[in-house]
């Protein structure tokens, strides 16, 4: 039925229907609800998002628009997306139907009226309900809605197979409420509500992208026979190793005990475990070698491997190491950062019309590849963050293996949104989930707990493994002394002469680079290299090679980092030297230091550095006094604690102490909103302030089912509470990508080319973009919806530079 018009191709002007559309969209939309068990909710989104198509209002715009792309119909001028979800409010909010019906016109309507732009709220905190007033609107401000009703039924589906269809669903919805669990329905019913959307947004722009590249549908991978030809490449690189001439050595036997722990525990069910093996104990290969097996199991399989960090400096690094040990360039998706600007504003007016906007949301980003690399950033922007693009991966990580590689650094306001993300995967989502750290946070006993299982760690005698693997000693120089640039600088000068190579880690990028202009103006012949959040990720990749390429040959070396260098950063330093900082922190640096134990036991010295502004780095602050606290007692009892900073006694100590300290914070309060997030996200109507406001100020009762605020949460959250944006620095291939993006490209090539430019993006604070707009630092790509650097905005040495004059020199002290 040629007549209805869903999208037009680009290339050739080829219509897809909106029968082809919806029946499509339905098809891939419960391929991906079976996963949860809701394969006729994530069915019945996607067979009515667009029903508001099925009007000759729309299908004049649409040709209209193609007509004259330069001046395109009145923006708002038509409205697609309400009349699906009017169906469903119409014939299951109203009359005899069960709780359930109600629920689910809500659940699934939202989703469909939300599809070009973000969830609604179904109250917010001005006591409006943008649902419900979606649901209310009529002629003239929605044209020829008992036109398309009609047409939907009678070209996609017929009216009694509907409702069978719909009663499907709701029972569907009826077994996940019930299926046991200590979350509440509040909270159950948000995450299915994230879920149904995420189901709807890929399926939508899966079919669309197939149909403008003219693409034949994708076969879904065989994880199982893949994950078996990766366990068996594993395991021929572990055996391997026992060829070696030291296999036998003590560690080394350790090492491969714990890996074979690693090994028999996958036998075990889905649920959230740990894993605290030390640094150098082997944990990327003993993480890995569970994974596979646990995914290969019969009774729980999984169709994918998500490794999560907290900083894209190690990104790159763990994947290559993946990768060459799978022997495998294909099917390793790292995903550092969102290079697009993806807000939630509507793009429903360009919905059919093949432009720049629609190519790049087209673009396939939605974690489908069998192993995934991505960021803790990234990984809560799926949950919790505005914009389609983040919310459309949510259902692919289910039914996975989730790997949090240094879960520790889990940002405090977002620990209880963290941990309910992470009870849902584990109830509903049927996946397993490993925290991985030597310094494993307490996430159990905070308010909004996780749901940990009974004899959660995969390796044991902690204690013994923890002694076995001891190579450094830390050195209080802080509890006593205090530290500027130049007494520190005079400190690094009369260690590097004592060790060959150092590694300084201080809290904030001032005080790095201070430091690294002081040592490097007073001459010298040692190299030193300067590392810091403002380079992009294959900068920083560079000037680590660059180190350990003296590292290797044994040559002197000096490193000023940032915290960047300390989680996962395989290197290795003779000594180290850490500003104070949280417990944890302390102990990711002495990671860096004597890795391999080959020189006996070195030192890492803790000093305290008066010149460094913690007073925006909350946690930083409140991390370095508890440490301050531990290091006290310690000094007067060297016994406690087992004469060990970092026991796990003491770690625990600390976090419990950390966590207290921000117990009011550990729930993301908003903004200027006397609300916190979760309780925008996860309460229940009868227990709501905002529904006891609503009916004392409207003098009625809210008539929905479900009060929760998604719009309003998802534009107050930030992980990283900086506003940052991602932009394209002109370093290596970035300067190719500033080039060419601005062209014709396909959905396919502008794909590849914005997962290469993650590893050339850095963050803008807002003040940092405001500052490069005025002295002409910044060039918009792509409609501006991407955003890159001048050359001279970005140094060789430094990264960013704000004065847009960059030139490079080497340093030396």
């Amino acid at each position: 039925m040629k007549d209805y018009i869903a999208h037009i191709r680009s290339s050739d002007g080829e219509i897809q229907t909106v029968e082809e559309h919806l029946l499509g969209v339905k098809q891939l939309a419960e391929s991906y609800g079976e996963k949860l068990g809701v394969k006729h909710i994530a069915g019945l989104a996607g067979m009515l998002h667009d029903m508001g198509k099925y009007t000759n209002t729309f299908r004049t715009y649409i040709l209209e628009a193609v007509k004259n792309p330069n001046n395109p119909p009145k923006r708002g001028s038509v409205d697609h997306s309400t009349a699906g979800g009017k169906l469903l409010y119409e014939k299951f909010h109203q009359g005899k139907f069960t709780q359930f019906h109600g629920v689910l016109a809500e659940i699934v309507g939202n989703a469909i009226i939300s599809h070009h732009s973000y969830l609604h709220d179904f109250l917010s905190t001005d006591l409006e309900t943008p649902y419900l007033n979606r649901m209310r609107k009529t002629e003239p401000e929605l044209p020829q809605y008992e036109m398309s009703k009609q047409l939907f039924f009678e070209h996609v589906m017929p009216e009694s197979e509907f409702l069978s269809y719909a009663g499907a669903a709701a029972n569907e919805l009826e077994a996940y409420l019930r299926k046991p669990s200590k979350e509440s329905t509040g909270t159950r019913l948000m995450f299915l509500s994230k879920y149904i959307f995420s189901t709807l947004i890929d399926a939508d722009r899966t079919n669309t992208r197939i149909f403008e590249e003219k693409a034949a549908a994708e076969p879904e991978l065989d994880s199982a026979r893949l994950f078996t030809v990766y366990y068996d490449r594993l395991m021929r690189r572990i055996e391997s190793y026992s060829e070696r001439a030291d296999a036998i050595s003590p560690i080394n036997l350790l090492r491969r005990e714990m890996s074979e722990q690693c090994d028999k525990f996958a036998e075990r069910p889905s649920g959230i475990y740990s894993l605290s093996i030390p640094t150098g104990g082997g944990k990327t290969l003993a993480s890995l070698r569970y994974a596979l097996k646990h995914a290969l199991s019969p009774s729980h399989p999984k169709k994918r491997i998500i490794y999560v960090v907290p900083f894209t400096t190690i990104i790159e690094q763990n994947a290559e190491e993946i990768r060459q040990i799978l022997q495998d360039d294909v099917h390793i998706l790292e995903h550092h950062s969102n290079v697009i600007d993806d807000d939630h504003d509507d793009d429903e007016l360009e919905d059919g019309i093949i432009n720049t906007r629609q190519k790049l949301k087209l673009a396939k980003d939605n974690w489908d590849s069998p192993i995934i690399f991505t960021t803790l950033v990234q990984f809560l922007n799926v949950f919790y963050a505005k914009g389609s693009r983040n919310i459309r991966k949510l259902h692919n990580l289910c039914e996975s293996v989730i790997i949090f590689d240094e879960v520790q650094k889990v940002p405090v306001s977002c620990v209880s949104l963290f941990n309910h993300a992470l009870n849902f995967l584990k109830t509903h989502g049927q996946s397993s989930i490993v925290l991985c750290t030597a310094t494993q946070p307490e996430l159990g006993i905070v308010e909004h707990n996780l749901h940990v299982e009974p004899d959660m760690e995969m390796v044991s005698d902690l204690d013994e493994v923890a002694r076995a693997f001891k190579r450094v000693e830390i050195v209080d120089r802080a509890t006593d002394e205090k530290w500027d640039t130049a007494m520190l600088a005079d400190f690094v000068e009369e260690k590097i002469h004592d060790v060959r190579s150092l590694l300084v880690i201080l809290n904030t990028r001032s005080v790095v680079k201070r430091l690294y202009r002081y040592l490097k103006g007073k001459g010298g012949s040692i190299p030193i290299y300067h590392l810091s959040t403002s380079m992009c990720a294959a900068h920083r990749t560079s000037i680590l090679d660059a180190v350990r390429g003296h590292l290797d040959k044994e040559e002197p070396v000096l490193c000023i980092s940032t915290q960047l260098i300390e989680a996962g950063v395989d290197i290795s330093f003779d000594g180290v030297i850490r500003s104070l900082a949280g417990l944890d922190s302390i102990a990711q640096a002495a990671g860096r230091c004597n890795r391999h134990g080959k020189n006996g036991v070195q030192q890492v010295f803790v000093i305290d550095h008066i010149e460094e502004k913690l007073d925006k780095l909350k946690e930083i602050e409140v991390g370095k006094a508890e440490s301050r606290n531990i290091l006290s007692y310690m000094k007067r009892d060297p016994e406690s604690f087992g004469g060990n900073l970092l026991s796990a006694s003491a770690i625990k100590r600390y976090f419990q102490a950390f966590y207290a300290d921000f117990e009011t914070s550990l729930n993301y309060a908003v903004s200027g909103l006397d609300i916190s997030m979760t309780e925008l996200l996860t309460v229940e109507k009868q227990n709501s302030e905002l529904v006891r406001s609503y009916t004392a100020n409207k003098q009625a009762k809210l008539p929905l089912f479900i009060a929760q605020s998604y719009r309003t949460a998802a534009e107050h959250f930030n992980v990283i509470e900086d506003n940052a944006v991602s932009v394209i620095v002109p370093y290596g291939y970035g300067k190719e990508l500033i080039a060419t993006l601005n062209g014709g490209e396909t959905i396919a090539e502008l794909s590849r080319e914005l997962k290469r430019a993650q590893h050339y993006s850095i963050g803008l604070l807002p003040y940092e973009r405001d500052i490069l707009s005025r002295n002409g630092g910044l060039v918009p790509l792509l409609d501006g919806k991407v955003f890159a650097l001048r050359e001279s905005a970005y140094s060789d040495e430094f990264g960013l530079n704000l004065d847009n004059d960059s030139e490079f020199e080497l340093g030396f002290i």
